[in-house]
């Protein structure tokens, strides 16, 4: 099988070493990814498009997959499936092509748009006017629209060949992988960061991903599974990194130092102080945000600038101005959602009264307060990865003990439970234990010092954890796990408890 892939309008403008360059680029990065599954393509480049012949042994299911990732290749308008045969006149051209296009013009409007290279007795125009004729002739029901067809009927002959396109497939655009360099975009599991990488990959940037692990190794999985998706359906051409940062311990020094109103804006600064630190280890030179104008506190106008104000690169946020709608539908389109969608929101670092304009003289002075080996710390504990392996290793994910009534709880052994609240949740909202439970012995650990404080606590004890919504106390529970302590779970009170 032979395909005609076209260029990214955008790249048949350029001055024409530029347009050589990104076609050989494409080209590499077309024969990189097919090689996976066809190692005989052949893929060669011409001025105004890629060629690429499949070995002619492969399975239906071989090519229809290679069909399928032509579609997610950057730099790619269209994909044309052909048919190359030998010309010798206008009535053997028809032959191939009224059998081929008469069942989906019936019903319809078309047109015939034809090309043609190379010297002949007749021009493109007649080529158009014969085949439509012929057309008509044979599917009832249609009709020549040359303004707006329905079916377009493209027809390409190069001298004495004539391609048949028997189907063609819209591609993904934008620029060739690698052209415009590399980039590292901060990934956190929502809807707004994968688009926003993606976003990049689509125009020739060489993304790799970042994490910043708040909430253990559940949080980690879900940010490793969306990465790995967008390497392998979109990138797949290149190697890419995935690099996981430690973070739960600068949260907690946040809780401990920072102003209630700052504490967001300081975080996303420590994050891109770190960002900043392992790209250039990385050699990486910009910086990638699904941030959006306005959508939380932290990304008014006002604070992105007092943000990037401790960045040494420049930060680019592909979806600034996009609305949350549209970053959805998005996601959904390049298959981010499922993902994001499973991933529980993580409240860690939430102000009660967040500034909108948080002045940049409060920021400074609440960070002389915070302490800077934390972040050292955390940057020192960076675990760097190959995208291909982030998937290979990974454990599944612990079962934590989870207790809803009083029932389930007073049937463990020695049941305590943990608090994990910070000070002010717990004054607002006093955990009150039913009758049922008035035995069961109630401790106050905030979450950011329990991984510190949980090896000192008795062993022959079920620690179950307690947060308004459940969704701490599980990724807390599970971090325990994770490092070997099993006697943690959760209590989730039921509103009619």
């Amino acid at each position: 099988m032979l395909y005609l892939l076209k260029l990214h309008p955008e790249i048949t403008i350029k001055s024409r070493s530029v347009r050589q360059h990104m076609t050989r680029c494409l080209t590499s990065n077309i024969r990189n990814t097919l090689r996976r599954m066809d190692e005989r393509a052949r893929v060669k480049d011409q001025w105004d498009a890629v060629r690429v012949r499949l070995s002619e042994d492969l399975t239906a299911e071989t090519t229809a997959a290679i069909e399928d990732s032509l579609t997610r290749i950057p730099g790619i308008q269209q994909i044309l499936a052909t048919e190359e045969v030998a010309f010798e006149s206008l009535e053997q051209a028809a032959e191939h092509i009224v059998p081929l296009w008469s069942p989906a013009i019936a019903g319809h409007s078309f047109r015939v748009q034809a090309k043609r290279r190379g010297q002949h007795d007749f021009t493109s125009a007649d080529i158009e006017r014969y085949l439509g004729g012929r057309l008509l002739e044979a599917a009832p029901g249609a009709r020549v629209d040359l303004k707006h067809a329905e079916v377009v009927v493209p027809v390409e002959l190069h001298d004495r060949r004539l391609q048949v396109i028997r189907a063609r497939w819209k591609g993904l655009g934008g620029y060739p992988l690698g052209v415009q360099g590399q980039a590292l975009a901060l990934m956190s599991g929502g809807f707004d960061s994968p688009v926003a990488a993606w976003k990049m990959i689509r125009r020739g940037v060489k993304t790799h991903f970042l994490f910043f692990n708040l909430g253990g190794p559940a949080h980690e999985a879900g940010v490793r599974d969306v990465s790995h998706h967008l390497w392998e359906r979109y990138s797949l051409s290149h190697k890419v990194k995935f690099i996981s940062v430690p973070f739960d311990g600068v949260v907690g020094e946040i809780l401990r130092s920072i102003p209630d109103g700052l504490m967001g804006v300081v975080l996303k600064r420590l994050m891109i102080r770190a960002a900043n630190r392992v790209a250039q280890r990385l050699r990486i030179p910009a910086l990638v945000t699904g941030e959006a104008i306005a959508q939380v506190s932290s990304q008014t106008l006002a604070n992105l600038a007092v943000i990037d104000e401790v960045s040494e690169r420049p930060i680019l946020r592909p979806v600034l101005t996009d609305d949350k709608q549209d970053i959805i539908d998005r996601a959904r389109l390049i298959g981010t959602a499922r993902i994001a969608e499973s991933m529980p929101e993580y409240c860690g670092v939430i102000s009660r009264r967040p500034h909108n304009k948080a002045p940049l003289n409060d920021v400074l002075a609440a960070e002389r307060d915070f302490d800077d080996g934390v972040l050292d710390a955390a940057i020192q504990a960076t675990v760097v990865k190959q995208i291909d392996q982030v998937l290979e290793d990974e454990a599944p994910t612990a079962e934590v003990v989870t207790a809803n009534t009083p029932e389930e709880l007073t049937a463990l052994d020695g049941p305590c439970i943990i608090d994990i609240r910070r000070a002010d949740e717990r004054e607002a909202a006093p955990l009150l234990l039913p009758q049922a439970l008035s035995q069961v012995p109630l401790i106050e650990i905030p979450f950011f010092e329990l991984q510190d404080k949980a090896p000192e606590l008795d062993a022959d004890k079920h620690y179950l954890l307690y947060c308004d919504q459940g969704v701490m106390s599980r990724m807390q529970a599970l971090h325990l796990a994770d490092r070997g302590l099993h006697h943690f779970g959760v209590y989730h009170q039921r509103p009619d408890a």
